[in-house]
Formats: C-alpha cells, sequence, structure tokens
C-alpha cells in the first residue's frame, strides 16, 4: 500500500528497538488530523446499519453478491479482523474465521463451511459494500511523498498519508487497488446515470439530481504517490465511491479524551465501543493474536507479523507498560542488525506512516511492544524484527481493549 519507506522498512519494520514511550507520546500530535467529526464523533462516512431483522436500504446495488467480503465486513465487525477486506480467502480471512468459530462454540476449521455460514446469517442484513460520499475537506489536506531516509523523516512534522487514495483504502480497511476495482471506471459498480470517467463521477442515490452534482464535482488533484514523482489520484473529494462496509465505527466522544486521538479513530473508521480483554495471547506458527476477556472468553482475533531469524518473538509471559496512541518513534540503528552503518539516531514524527503506524503498547520485555504498520497488505506475509505488527485499524482496536493489568503470552 504503500511502497516510499522502503529504506525504513528495511531496517525497522517492526519497530522493535524503539525507546519506552515518553509522555509526550501520550498525547494528541497533528499526525491523526482528520475531517470534523460529525454522528457522534464518526466521520461524515460512517455505517449506516438497518435494525436488526430488517433491511438495509440501498439506492445503488452492487454489481456482485461478493460474499466472501460480505463474511470479512461481518467478521470485521465483531472483532474478528480478517486484515485488508480484498473478498478473497487468505490468512487472515482463515484466522479471522477460526477465531469466529472458537468462540462460537464451531469447528475451528477456519473455511466459511455451511456451519459457519450459518452462524454469520444473523448478519445476512449488513451489505458486503456501500456507496459513500468523500469528504470535500480531504481535498484541502496536503499530501506528502514520505522521503526513504529516517533523517529526512524526522525532518517532517508528521508521517501522514501519501494520497487521498492511500487515505480512503485506511478508512475502510482496504487498499486502493480493491477501491478501484470497486469503483470501475471510477464510478460505483452498478450506479446509474452515468458520465465521464475523467471526473470520477458518482451518485449518492442514482437520481438525477444527484448525477447533476457528481458531473459538477471538483476535478481529480494531484496527489503522491510511491513513485518518483507525483500521479492522479484514482479519487477525490466530493466524489461517491463503493467501499467495503466496515461497521462498529460509532465513537462516543465522551470516551476519548484526547481529541486527536478521536481523529484517529474516525479516520480508521474504529469506534469506541470495544470489549476489555485481560490476556493477549500471540502465536508464532499461526500468526495470530487473539484477546480473551476476564472469563477465558475469545472476543478479538487478529493476525499478526511476528519475529524472524535475526530477531525471534521473545517466548514468554509479558505485561504492559503504556499504551501510547499516534507516538513518535525513536529509531536507534544500534539496535538492528541490517541497519546502515551511516545511520545516526532519529526522533520520528507521529503518524499512520511511521515504523510503528498509529500504536505503540510497550512491553515488560525491553524494546518490544505490539504495533501498527505503515503497511496493512504485508501483515501476515513478511517478518519483523521481533515485535508484533498489525493493521493501523486493528492495531487502534486492540489499544482500547488492553490496559496495563493485561496479560501478553507470546507462544511458538
Amino acid at each position: 500500500m504503500r511502497t516510499a519507506l522502503a529504506a525504513v522498512l528495511v531496517m525497522a519494520l517492526a519497530a522493535c528497538g524503539s525507546n519506552r514511550s515518553d509522555q509526550s507520546q501520550q498525547q494528541g500530535s497533528p499526525a491523526a488530523t482528520a475531517p470534523a467529526a460529525v454522528q457522534n464523533g464518526a466521520d461524515s462516512m460512517a455505517s449506516q446499519d438497518p435494525a436488526a431483522g430488517a433491511q438495509a436500504k440501498i439506492d445503488i446495488p452492487d454489481a456482485q453478491a461478493r460474499p466472501i467480503m460480505q463474511a470479512q465486513v461481518v467478521l470485521d465487525r465483531q472483532g474478528f479482523g480478517p486484515g485488508v477486506i480484498d473478498g478473497k480467502m487468505g490468512i487472515s480471512s482463515h484466522n479471522a474465521l477460526e477465531g469466529f468459530q472458537e468462540a462460537h462454540g464451531l469447528p475451528a476449521t477456519g473455511k466459511l463451511d455451511p456451519a459457519t455460514q450459518q452462524a454469520l446469517g444473523q448478519w445476512n442484513n449488513i451489505p458486503a459494500t456501500r456507496v459513500v460520499r468523500i469528504p470535500q475537506d480531504w481535498g484541502d489536506r496536503q499530501y506528502v511523498k514520505m522521503p526513504k531516509e529516517p533523517e529526512d523523516q524526522a525532518k517532517m512534522q508528521e508521517l501522514g498519508y501519501q494520497s487521498l487514495d492511500e487515505r480512503l483504502a485506511e478508512r475502510f480497511h482496504t487498499t486502493p487497488e480493491v477501491l478501484d476495482q470497486l469503483n470501475p471506471n471510477g464510478q460505483p459498480a452498478r450506479m446509474s446515470g452515468s458520465t465521464p470517467a475523467a471526473g470520477g463521477v458518482a451518485t449518492a442515490h442514482g437520481n438525477a439530481k444527484a448525477v447533476e452534482q457528481a458531473a459538477t464535482s471538483p476535478a481529480p488533484t494531484p496527489s503522491a504517490s510511491g513513485g518518483d514523482g507525483a500521479t492522479q489520484a484514482l479519487f477525490h473529494a466530493g466524489q461517491l465511491v463503493r467501499v467495503p462496509n466496515v461497521g462498529g465505527d460509532r465513537i462516543d466522544p465522551d470516551k476519548v479524551q484526547d481529541k486527536t486521538w478521536q481523529a484517529t479513530l474516525a479516520s480508521l473508521g474504529v469506534g469506541t465501543d470495544q470489549p476489555h480483554v485481560a490476556k493477549v495471547v500471540v502465536d508464532k506458527s499461526g500468526g495470530w493474536l487473539k484477546g480473551y476477556d476476564q472469563a477465558g472468553k475469545l472476543v478479538a482475533t487478529f493476525t499478526v507479523t511476528t519475529g524472524s531469524s535475526h530477531d525471534p518473538l521473545p517466548l514468554g509471559t509479558w505485561g504492559i507498560t503504556t499504551i501510547s496512541r499516534n507516538p513518535h518513534f525513536n529509531y536507534n540503528p544500534g539496535l538492528f542488525w541490517d541497519a546502515d552503518a551511516s545511520d545516526t539516531k532519529q526522533r520520528l514524527p507521529p503518524g499512520p506512516n511511521g515504523p510503528v503506524g498509529v500504536v505503540w503498547i510497550d512491553l515488560t520485555k525491553p524494546h518490544y511492544g505490539i504495533h501498527g504498520t505503515p503497511e496493512p497488505q504485508t501483515i501476515g506475509r513478511t517478518e519483523s524484527h521481533g515485535c508484533v505488527r498489525l493493521t493501523n485499524w486493528d492495531a487502534a482496536r486492540l489499544a482500547q481493549m488492553v490496559d496495563t493489568s493485561t496479560k501478553v503470552v507470546f507462544q511458538a
């Protein structure tokens, strides 16, 4: 998803070796600035789900049924994260299904078998996708290409999103490529009243007025990419687009003292209604993290990336010392076996494209933690420097589930 961090990701993909979080890391930073909060603290693209048993009102029906994506959005809403929502069965979806099955007393096959389909059937009124309008103020944001060297990154105010496409994809737990597939020719699949793709036109309700508004919406603006120069973004502010129907994004402002963190939650489509986790178990061979409540019930499962042969996952039982939201990252090349000899210590600014993403959960094992990532599509597929990496949206959820009383177990 983000290709401009190659140098940092080679040296600090998991960011192990980060210094303990200082007090400034607990405070808000400009890294997670998001659109003005609306609708219970979420953004204007928050899900509007039907009541239990009622059918969702769909003004622009999808062109496909997308059963796997529908299962993914339901699992994601229930706390069993399928990682990147892409409508495909992979390791993250397998782990999510296994977690859901364990929590519901089903055989843990990791497959979308008939028994699991029946259990998921209570949410069959939740469609796989929905159409949203990208907030107009997203066009006011400056999207900056990320420099490769830590020294240059340290000079930036934030390590923010490099493009509107990247920002939109992270908001809906997917990738720009999936969004492109859901919006052929720049329009939501099966949109009526289409207009030229160059304007990225889409309509909210498929009616004439919406078509007219879409046709006059601003043209796409150049957006930073992972290449050598700026490229045209796939999407732009004011456009309507079809997205994976992620939910569970209701934010209660009374539960969030730090308004910058509230903006981060909104930008990630993550709500404040999360269960408390008394015990976290990370399994190296399975590549998963499971959260259990005080009664021992499984309440969350996420796919993770753990250590490597150079920096193996430190097996054992650990505790949590601090939970840093929108943290800075203290890069110390002396702690990385693959660091360049010319590298120097740097304090990198916060941001979703930083080495630890939007969360650092510091452990009692020195220099080790659980954190987010600037590369969500690599979770479960690449190695780390010993720490435990999740997608930014899963890390943001986990950060609200745990506290310093939570036990953390790393097992083989």
